[in-house]
């Protein structure tokens, strides 16, 4: 291939993933606003037109936003690669460390990543700041959002700096073969981060105390027990110091495993809902949705590794992007910068095989806490998080990792009618 016939084949491809992520979100605006005007019939009981409505509204100021952020994002990519500015900041960090050397290469990588965060810094404070306040979410400070900013900056540079530069040096020792080795540590740092993430990082920015003894703690620990679940605690965290919106997770691995409760989570649902809850995360659990994703995650990561090796060392790759030079870091930031592009025709698999997982966690829970109950916590969650319940098919289908509302909650009572 020719270095002009790649560039082509390039713009080509991010000038139609780029037209479709943005069809995609005028068809979700239009078609929320369309039924903006009335609540579905099989939640009109539950829901209010009131809060349909706020959630069509906040859907719509979510898409808005985030056209405009997918257009800053392309402009950037454009900017880094055919206009040249990788190649600019190449030849800024060869001037002080030679091309392709350990300080080059960090240099470079860690310059391309903070004008991404720089760039994306204006639509978080919007988002946190207009958007999320405008609809009563957001409760964090000036103080608290510059603060996390700060923290945030700090953290990637003392973790991600040293990562960054063993990861290069592992390439440059290795030999032919270094995008094997490559793939071992990136595999080994991201399993690495499931145990460290929940007991030293997460508690840099949120509090964790244990689950007050009561009522829902017992029913949660009755039903670990039912399930042969074991975990290294029940925890809460304090997200209402940030925002309004209620969740729950799973975070960990092996014996650092914990459960955190939002403490806004814990203000909105019952505790038999809370059960509910947990039980549709056992789901997960129980089916091994975690194991599953890390295998193909690493799977695909082997592939994209051995891909990065091939054109690292085809001078087209690095000419077609709008850079002189050839060496693997510089190939590192183009393939990284490439890497949207080319999985953009997965979308739809990977969100259908996401939905399926949220069909069997369900299913899970429906078999081993009162289906009802899910339901009633699921109705209280999409009405105060203002989740739309009417969105376009065709979105959905690419976009959303969990099933529309309508069907999850139809398939539930279904399994309620006929006892799981």
């Amino acid at each position: 291939m020719t270095a002009s016939a790649f560039t082509l084949l390039f713009a080509m491809g991010l000038a139609l993933a780029t037209g479709l992520r943005v069809w995609l979100a005028t068809r979700q605006i239009r078609h929320v606003e369309m039924h903006r005007g009335q609540v579905p019939d099989d939640f009109s009981a539950t829901v209010s037109l009131a809060a349909h409505q706020r959630a069509a509204d906040y859907t719509v100021g979510k898409m808005r936003l985030a056209r405009w952020h997918l257009l800053m994002d392309t402009v950037l990519l454009l900017s880094l690669t055919l206009g040249g500015g990788v190649q600019v900041l190449h030849e800024l960090w060869a001037s002080q460390w030679p091309a392709g050397g350990l300080a080059h290469g960090v240099g470079l990588i860690a310059s391309v990543g903070v004008i991404g965060w720089l760039v994306g810094l204006p639509f978080s404070w919007f988002r946190t700041f207009s958007l999320e306040a405008r609809f009563g979410f957001n409760r964090m400070t000036q103080r608290l959002f510059w603060s996390d900013t700060v923290r945030q900056a700090a953290l990637a540079a003392v973790l991600g700096l040293p990562i960054l530069a063993g990861l290069l040096w592992v390439i440059d020792a290795a030999g032919q073969h270094w995008w094997l080795y490559a793939w071992a540590c990136w595999m080994a740092l991201n399993l690495g981060m499931m145990v460290i993430w929940p007991t030293f990082i997460a508690p840099l920015f949120n509090r964790f105390d244990p689950l007050a003894d009561g009522e829902t703690k017992g029913r949660v620990e009755a039903l670990l027990t039912r399930c042969g679940f074991r975990s290294n605690g029940l925890f809460v965290m304090d997200g209402s110091r940030r925002s309004a919106h209620g969740n729950a997770y799973f975070t960990g691995l092996g014996a650092a495993k914990r459960i955190v409760f939002f403490d806004t989570l814990l203000d909105k649902l019952g505790p038999t809902e809370i059960e509910a809850v947990l039980a549709h995360e056992l789901g997960h659990f129980r089916h091994h949705h975690v194991v599953k994703r890390l295998v193909v995650l690493g799977g695909a990561f082997l592939g994209f590794f051995a891909l990065l090796a091939w054109l690292a060392g085809q001078p087209w790759f690095f000419h077609g992007l709008g850079v002189s030079a050839q060496d693997t870091p510089t190939a590192l930031v183009l393939f990284a910068e490439v890497l949207p592009v080319l999985l953009f025709p997965l979308a739809p698999l990977l969100s259908l095989w996401s939905r399926r997982h949220e069909f069997q966690a369900d299913h899970y829970a429906a078999t081993h806490a009162n289906p009802g109950d899910l339901i009633s916590a699921l109705l209280k969650l999409y009405r105060d998080n203002a989740s739309t319940l009417t969105p376009d098919p065709i979105y959905s289908s690419v976009n959303d990792s969990h099933p529309p509302a309508a069907q999850r909650v139809a398939q539930l009572r279904r399994w309620q009618e006929a006892g799981a």
